[in-house]
């Protein structure tokens, strides 16, 4: 794995030693489980510490103060949640995360990891389309739907309060177009620090169907 890559992030992002061997760990354990399933790309583990450890870090600020609850939509190779559980171990201990994903190898592969970098996540085996249990302070997904269908598969999750964080890249000004023909939303923008076109949404107040489109 790239050795700049990770003294990049660690010039972007303040970790303790036990923040980063627990990182450490990830990315050796996603490289060893990816050769018998498909969590990401192969093209991608060449540059692990930007493509998925950075790009997940750049949320974890993001979170409003005195959130306790945070759920990860179809978490698959774990991204953002096990970075963000690794970040708030120390930080943030209070912080509950809940992964969400219907593939039963992903899961075993979370759980293995999760063990391994002494973190407390829940996981939880089943389609994002199944109602909640509970309502969260924070969703998030990543690389998982076009923002169109997102916004109906989080809004189940959220109250008025609530914020959902989704990574986009260029075509970000469609699909916000597309999705607020389906719902109603307060949209933030944030700039990705590891993709040049990308962003970063913080969508709140997701309900309702809208007649006609608006720009964000």
């Amino acid at each position: 794995m790239s050795g700049a890559g990770r003294a990049q992030f660690l010039q972007r992002v303040f970790v303790s030693r036990e923040t980063l061997a627990r990182l450490d760990t990830l990315v050796a354990e996603l490289v060893r489980w990816n050769a018998s399933i498909n969590l990401v790309s192969k093209r991608s583990l060449g540059d692990v510490w930007r493509r998925h450890i950075l790009d997940s870090a750049q949320l974890y600020p993001l979170a409003p103060p005195g959130a306790q609850t945070w759920v990860d939509l179809g978490s698959g190779a774990g991204f953002p949640a096990l970075v963000v559980a690794a970040l708030a171990k120390e930080n943030n201990p209070a912080l509950r995360l809940s992964l969400i994903e219907s593939d039963a190898r992903k899961c075993a592969f979370l759980a293995t990891v999760a063990r391994l970098m002494a973190i407390e996540i829940t996981i939880e085996n089943r389609r994002i389309q199944e109602p909640p249990s509970q309502f969260y302070d924070i969703i998030s997904a990543r690389a998982l739907a076009p923002l169109k269908d997102l916004v109906l598969l989080a809004e189940p999750y959220m109250t008025e309060r609530s914020v959902a964080l989704f990574l986009k890249g260029a075509e970000v000004n469609d699909e916000l177009t597309d999705a607020f023909q389906r719902r109603h939303m307060r949209v933030v923008r944030s700039p990705s620090i590891t993709d040049p076109g990308g962003v970063i949404l913080q969508l709140r107040g997701i309900g309702g169907v809208r007649s006609g489109t608006c720009g964000a």
